[in-house]
């Protein structure tokens, strides 16, 4: 996520012929000798014919990847003076050579264009062509893609002046163009919400999820359509805007990926994935982001979740409220940013039927184990957990028997709204928390101290600075106070059922959290989860 800069020196001291490079290398950046020396002589640049010290600085930063080819080639040219070094200086490069002088894509190019940016430098990116996409979304401006090292010459020939022919420049596109256009595509997704026949409970805990961001959990039996309604969460989601489109674009260009920069990630690792899949992390100190941080700004979701490691489910904790993650190496610490939205769907017990069942094989020490797999803190943390009950076989019936009907006009068979009405609802509930507070209800920052003997939420705090946001009507106040006795909610469990009722008031449009939206809150809390791991009746 960060691009350091590095200093590219040459020297010639003459001598025998040889190529030394220094400044901790690795084994990619200590292979650039060849590719460089090949790429320039075959494009016509003559070679030094003696000793060649290219020294990397800083020199206790440790170089890695082929990122370091353009920059090493041009440095050798300014050396030999085949190319004015006044002019040259002028850019900074990143690029990697072929034998035949072509610039290959290279990771971390948005990266590098954002630390020339905010480094407030004048000086031009200049980057192969392949990654000249990814790179529009922070400036087309600072940022020059070339696709072979013969291109040079129209950039640094002296004394033409500097001209930018087309193939060269970048136009900067449409961004509001492109976004809509990926809209579209986005709302023909395979998976809605109309084709998921009955589970309007899940249906209406979806939506609820998608507006505020909140995590969701979903347990039932096999085939009740857990992962099919997981699938939906993404069609309901708004495209990114530019900025969170901008974090999602780095964070693929640091991992060496290709991202859609409208819509929001998606991500679903296979329970077998480790903790550094999961994460991020890498050998020789050099960190790459994990699934919770290609699943930035979108949805991470984790099927069948009890077979996921339980070490590798509670290092989503920390993300999960933090929003980001911190990964130590011996030779370095890098922060690389995770909010996602957990979305996890797991069975009821080991055999995937429910333990009050007669069919059910499961005994007492195998479902308690199964459930301990995922621990309290980590079930804290889950805004919404939702029982999903298997689809009754006449629901099934009516379905198939309504599809082969070609002359039997559409009806509407969903006691909720439609795919495209939800989507509606999603995105005007989201601008609504925008509005308010500049972020979604799930994103808002944890308790904060007051003076002693009181203690407000983000929540209640942000709407006496500013006048605005929801609040408890009356007679939700004892509805709550009852609830926090009963469920034994935590200071999380209450704020965090606070925001679901928020959201739930926000897709109503409504001006204060009612006794209702408490209800429907507190119902997505409340999961028996000894009757749905067979702990009850046992």
């Amino acid at each position: 996520m960060e691009a350091p800069a590095v200093t590219v020196e040459t020297h010639l001291p003459g001598g025998l012929p040889g190529f030394t490079l220094v400044g901790l290398p690795e084994t990619a950046v200590r292979e650039a000798r060849d590719r460089v020396k090949s790429a320039l002589q075959n494009c016509g640049f003559d070679f030094p014919s003696g000793r060649v010290v290219v020294n990397l600085a800083p020199a206790d930063l440790v170089k890695e990847g082929a990122r370091y080819d353009l920059a090493i080639a041009v440095s050798i040219l300014c050396a030999t003076k085949q190319v004015p070094y006044a002019k040259a200086s002028r850019y900074e490069y990143v690029g990697e050579l072929s034998l035949y002088g072509d610039v290959r894509s290279v990771r971390g190019v948005l990266g590098a264009l954002q630390g020339l940016q905010q480094a407030n430098s004048s000086r031009r990116l200049v980057a192969p062509t392949d990654n000249a996409a990814e790179a529009a979304l922070q400036s087309s401006e600072a940022l020059l893609a070339i696709n072979h090292l013969s291109r040079l010459q129209d950039l640094l020939k002296e004394p033409e002046p500097f001209v930018v022919n087309s193939e060269t420049k970048l136009e900067h596109p449409n961004t509001n163009t492109k976004i809509k256009t990926n809209a579209n595509a986005q709302n023909n997704h395979q998976v809605n919400l109309d084709q998921v026949v009955g589970q309007e409970s899940a249906k209406r805990a979806l939506v609820v999820a998608a507006a505020g961001g909140h995590h969701l959990l979903m347990v039932g039996p096999p085939g009740s359509g857990k992962t099919m309604l997981a699938r939906c969460l993404q069609n309901l989601l708004p495209p990114l805007n530019d900025n969170r489109a901008l974090e999602v674009g780095a964070i693929y260009s640091a991992a060496g990926l290709t991202a859609d920069h409208a819509s929001a990630p998606f991500r679903e690792p296979h329970h077998s994935a480790s903790a550094v899949a999961m994460a991020g992390g890498g050998s020789k100190g050099h960190a790459q982001p994990g699934e919770i941080s290609l699943a930035h700004n979108g949805v991470l979701f984790l099927d069948e979740m009890p077979h996921f490691k339980p070490s590798v489910l509670d290092l989503l904790r920390e993300p999960m409220s933090n929003g980001y993650i911190s990964i130590a190496r011996a030779r370095s610490q890098t922060q690389f940013p995770a909010r996602f939205q957990l979305l996890a769907a797991m069975n009821p017990c080991p055999a995937g039927l429910t333990c009050s069942q007669q069919s059910c094989r499961c005994t007492l020490t195998k479902v308690r184990h199964y459930q301990n797999r995922i621990s309290g803190p980590l079930l804290d943390r889950i805004d919404l957990q939702l029982s999903v009950p298997a689809v009754p076989a006449s629901a099934l019936l009516n379905a198939l028997a309504k599809a082969g009907d070609q002359r039997a006009e559409p009806k509407v068979t969903s006691a909720g709204p439609t795919a495209a009405q939800a989507r509606v609802q999603v995105q005007q509930a989201q601008q609504r928390q925008l509005e308010r507070q500049g972020c979604l209800n799930a994103e808002i920052g944890p308790t904060r101290a007051l003076p002693p003997g009181h203690r407000q939420t983000e929540l209640e705090h942000h709407e006496q600075a500013t006048g605005k946001g929801l609040s408890l009507a009356a007679s939700a106040v004892p509805l709550m106070q009852q609830a926090i006795e009963r469920l034994q909610l935590s200071a999380r469990g209450y704020e965090r059922t606070l925001r679901v009722a928020q959201t739930i008031a926000d897709l109503d449009n409504a001006e204060t959290i009612s006794e209702a939206a408490l209800s429907e809150a507190l119902a997505y809390r409340g999961l028996d989860w000894g009757n749905q791991l067979g702990m009850l009746g046992a």
